[in-house]
């Protein structure tokens, strides 16, 4: 018998690979894989690993290790979000216990948290084509896709998904965070948009929705999106979170930071809220030694607290500390934002200037070798890709090092 269930868990593992690229984009509510949870068996657990990895790795496990410990042992790393140490246990167990599932189900689940979605497909189109094609399993092959760059072959099975539990919100909202992830803004749309077919009054989709479109450049409409999350959830988190980041995107900051101080002062202590009243806070031009300064230090060590591997939230707090002189406690976030998102151009910008103020040129000038890469890059994304998949200005200009 399976017992699965997906609880969407706002923690960025994924980003995991990468993103909530730029400070301004704040780009995603949660990352998706690391918010569904391990399969469990009535007995046992599993997980496992790449078929190239799986006889070394049985190997270090072979004397003395039982198959189902392993697998017992895998599970519960990967339901503490440990994914990376998690796959050798579930190695050791694959292939050797009475619930093939679950140990498929959880490497493949590993694999995609740990930012390897190549080998998670096969595992779970196998899956498929025995009797485990269910809502899971679909969702989290279209995530892998997606991660993967094979947009063509993602709508599939999220289509697949939505069709066993159409009413299952975190579905559409899975995948449409490894849209983000990927920056794919134009599939992130289609997505959302097949979610809303099937839950017209998701707050949380049309403010999904919003975001895509303005990461489009369509704000006008975008606009009309988070009105509608605001309308149809008014005294919800969602709402504030709304109100927030469509005024920051206008660029409205004293107005971000007036809805951000009144959803948190009603309790709402979502860390995207509290990062973005950090952000906007920043962006108002305090300096160290003002009560607002403290109030941002205040709201983005909470936000960091909350969600450690939400990339935005790790980006201005050490811009903060950067401020504040602090510059070996902004380096520290500066990395730890980097290693969470590596192709966003802003950290790149805030760690030249930490490791240049350190004294650590060859470290300052390797950021800045990567900025300017990372710039030319998206530049020529834009360059050559159809209009709806263009960049935000802040992702593919990123905030040059103050001197």
């Amino acid at each position: 018998m399976e017992v699965t269930s997906t609880n969407r868990v706002a923690t960025g593992v994924l980003a995991r690979r990468a993103e909530h690229r730029s400070a301004r984009s704040l780009l995603r509510i949660a990352v998706a894989v690391c918010a569904m949870q391990p399969v469990v068996a009535q007995t046992e657990s599993s997980t496992r690993m790449s078929p190239s990895q799986s006889d070394e790795a049985r190997a270090s496990f072979a004397t003395g290790s039982q198959p189902e410990q392993e697998l017992q042992r895998g599970t519960a790393l990967t339901s503490e979000g440990h994914f990376a140490e998690a796959i050798p246990h579930l190695l050791a167990a694959h292939g050797r216990v009475a619930n093939e599932y679950a140990a498929s189900f959880n490497l493949a689940l590993c694999y995609v948290a740990t930012g390897q979605p190549q080998p998670a497909i096969p595992i779970l189109n196998e899956l498929r084509a025995g009797n485990h094609e269910n809502a899971d399993v679909n969702n989290l092959l279209a995530q892998a896709y997606v991660a993967a760059g094979q947009d063509d072959n993602a709508f599939e099975p999220l289509q697949r998904a939505a069709l066993l539990t159409p009413s299952n919100e975190k579905l559409y909202m899975f995948v449409a965070d490894a849209c983000m992830d990927k920056q794919n803004y134009a599939l992130g749309v289609k997505v959302v948009e097949l979610g809303l077919k099937n839950l017209s009054d998701s707050a949380q989709l049309y403010f999904e929705r919003g975001m895509f479109l303005s990461l489009l450049d369509r704000f006008d409409d975008a606009r009309h999106d988070f009105e509608l999350a605001r309308k149809l959830a008014p005294d919800s988190e969602i709402a504030s979170i709304s109100g927030a980041q469509e005024a920051m995107f206008e660029g409205k900051i004293a107005e971000a930071v007036r809805i951000s101080r009144e959803g948190i002062s009603k309790g709402d202590h979502n860390f995207m809220l509290l990062t973005l009243l950090g952000e906007a806070l920043l962006r108002s031009g305090i300096t160290p030694g003002q009560k607002e300064f403290d109030e941002a230090r205040q709201a983005l060590e909470m936000a960091v607290s909350e969600r450690p591997n939400y990339p935005s939230s790790q980006l201005a707090l050490g811009k903060l500390f950067l401020l504040e002189g602090r510059t070996a406690d902004a380096i520290v976030h500066l990395e730890i934002a980097r290693n969470l998102g590596p192709n966003n151009p802003a950290v790149y910008s805030q760690l030249a200037t930490a490791y240049r103020k350190a004294g650590d040129l060859p470290k300052a000038q390797d950021a800045l070798a990567t900025l300017a890469k990372l710039n030319q890059e998206q530049a020529e994304k834009i360059r050559t890709a159809p209009g709806d998949r263009k960049a935000g200005y802040d992702e593919v200009l990123g905030s040059q090092p103050r001197h």
